[in-house]
């Protein structure tokens, strides 16, 4: 008992020592109790029969009515299926890319190229998604788009691939990938760029090859980074971003853009269906969660590298 008051005195007296230090922690405390932890209170809202005039405390409590209804509706596992089909595309092709073009970038030897390539990769990721759904809305444009331009050119008729439901998934992760992946690159060139030099020296005085050492050195010196985000980015995997879809998204291609987020936006907003899309995102929410704990735990056991 003695040696526990002991110890928490001691941890106490640290901190009290180096109280600048937990101070700088307040805004970002401050941050998540408010933005993050405090929104939590209307999640009871899923477990209600909410009105607006009631208020939430004074509205009906109907437990698991609006779950069940939601998993009743075979609508929504077509829009479980889109989400789930938008995600694994974008990971499959969208995370492997920044970890190739960051090995190819570390073994760029010009400064001046080398900085030329990092600006004009890194740049499309600070356009606007509004900006960006509407340079792929001009670039496929049956009229005028510069696609179908050189479609027309060898002699092929103009297609309207915004109105074609097949072509929503590749043109959103497409223009994902191109606005996003050289600033994905960022964390694994920072990774490269911590990798030991005496190692690719000692491997070239064995005759390694280029190759030889970025598959032998490089990769496993940054493979713990690599399965760190991904990890997170599978934990996130029913995460769909809402603009970007919404905006590429019309009536002819519904049955194929509609995700998660923008069927609550619809149910919830459109249709004021509040407890409803309320609990649309809090399965979202509990599926995503439980995902992530399953993806660490793999990933603890396999590779001993993981999120916590």
């Amino acid at each position: 008992m003695r040696l526990q008051t002991a110890k928490r005195e001691g941890r106490l007296a640290l901190m009290c020592r180096h109280y600048q230090i937990y101070l700088l922690l307040l805004p970002t405390l401050t941050y998540f109790l408010l933005f993050k932890y405090a929104p939590m209170y209307g999640l009871q809202m899923a477990f209600r029969n909410y009105n607006t005039g009631l208020g939430i405390w004074n509205s009906a409590w109907v437990g698991l009515k609006y779950f069940e209804r939601v998993l009743a509706r075979p609508y929504f596992y077509q829009v479980l299926s889109n989400t789930l089909t938008i995600s694994l595309t974008s990971l499959i092709v969208g995370f492997p890319l920044p970890v190739l073009f960051a090995l190819m970038l570390n073994e760029m030897r010009g400064g001046f190229w080398k900085k030329t390539v990092q600006t004009v990769t890194y740049a499309p990721h600070f356009i606007s998604t509004v900006v960006v759904a509407a340079m792929v809305t001009i670039f496929t444009s049956p009229n005028y788009g510069i696609i179908n331009k050189f479609i027309e050119l060898f002699g092929g008729t103009a297609v309207n691939f915004m109105m074609r439901p097949s072509c929503f998934v590749p043109i959103y992760v497409i223009s994902g990938v191109w606005q996003n992946m050289g600033w994905n690159a960022i964390i694994y060139v920072a990774a490269l760029a911590a990798v030991d030099p005496a190692l690719h020296e000692s491997a070239m005085i064995d005759g390694a090859s280029r190759l030889q050492r970025v598959i032998n050195i490089n990769i496993p010196c940054v493979l713990p980074t690599i399965i760190v985000m991904l990890i997170l980015q599978t934990g996130s995997l029913l995460n769909v971003g809402f603009e970007k879809v919404f905006l590429l998204s019309n009536d002819a291609v519904l049955e194929r853009s509609e995700v998660i987020s923008t069927y609550t936006y619809r149910i919830g907003i459109t249709g004021a269906q509040f407890s409803q899309s309320t609990a649309i995102g809090l399965f979202n929410s509990v599926v995503q969660f439980i995902m992530l704990v399953l993806v660490n735990t793999l990933s603890r056991r396999l590779s001993e590298t993981s999120l916590w």
